[in-house]
């Protein structure tokens, strides 16, 4: 039985606080450990390093790591939109897409990313903006479309990120996390249910009072099924009209030739 619209729109609520409370926590915690970074030392310890063993360790620990004050707060507006889209709409789809966007994004960028140090939650977001793009493309119903218009709209430009454009960004991580999203959304398009389409008045009608859902209406009637408006008598009459014969003097009157006598 489906669920009344009341609690439909009381569990998209439900979900939709739940999933701005998680991802204002993350981004909390991204900050803190920005602004404890003085205390832990030299971070650089914990980033991600291409084809290097031990920066490999970067693929869980890099994206935790900010350089600078902007760059956390610009993943951070990132990560609090996109994230709560993902948690209202999708919420069994993020809970699995997640660490695999998290873990993918940072395999990637070590596999394929210049020899330099690379930091920073962008892999995330780009790999969560993905994520919801292609799952409104694969779903297409209302609340898919909604959620990846809002999110193009937000963030669209990200889009242009995925390729190298500006020094000193990891766009490297940025492609990964991209490539991330997409096999998530490929994976776990199916993951939550479709939500329940309203019905409108016109649709609960008799399907049987509407007479295109006839198959005979579009073909002809027979012969005998058609009304007659006429009838001819039985047996016919004829009327015979009598002319009188023409003379000499009717041809010349109509420009004829008069016989000789």
């Amino acid at each position: 039985m489906e669920d009344s619209p009341q609690r439909h729109a009381d569990a998209v609520r439900e979900r939709f606080q739940r999933a701005l409370l998680a991802s204002m926590a993350f981004v909390v915690g991204l900050g803190a450990v920005f602004f404890a970074g003085p205390w832990l030392g030299d971070t650089r310890a914990w980033s991600l390093v291409p084809q290097s063993w031990p920066g490999l360790v970067g693929v869980i620990t890099a994206p935790l790591l900010h350089g600078s004050a902007g760059h956390w707060l610009g993943n951070a507006g990132s990560l609090l939109i996109l994230g709560t889209l993902v948690g209202t709409v999708y919420p069994r789809a993020a809970l699995r897409a997640l660490p695999l966007i998290w873990i993918l994004s940072g395999v990637g960028t070590w596999l394929i990313g210049r020899p330099s140090f690379h930091i920073g939650a962008s892999g995330v977001t780009h790999g969560l903006l993905f994520l919801l793009l292609f799952l409104g493309l694969l779903r297409r119903d209302r609340a898919a479309i909604a959620a990846a218009l809002i999110a193009f709209f937000f963030y669209g430009g990200m889009v242009l990120t995925v390729l190298p454009r500006e020094a000193g960004v990891s766009w490297e991580y940025h492609f990964s996390g991209a490539v991330a999203g997409i096999v998530a959304a490929f994976i776990w398009r199916r993951a939550d249910p479709q939500p329940p389409r309203q019905r409108y008045s016109w649709e609960d009608e008799d399907d049987s009072a509407d007479p295109l859902d006839d198959a005979d209406v579009l073909e002809p009637p027979r012969p005998h099924d058609v009304p007659v408006l006429w009838h001819r008598q039985d047996p016919p009459t004829a009327v015979v009209l009598p002319f009188r014969p023409r003379t000499g003097r009717d041809r010349d009157a109509t420009g004829g030739t008069t016989p000789p006598p």
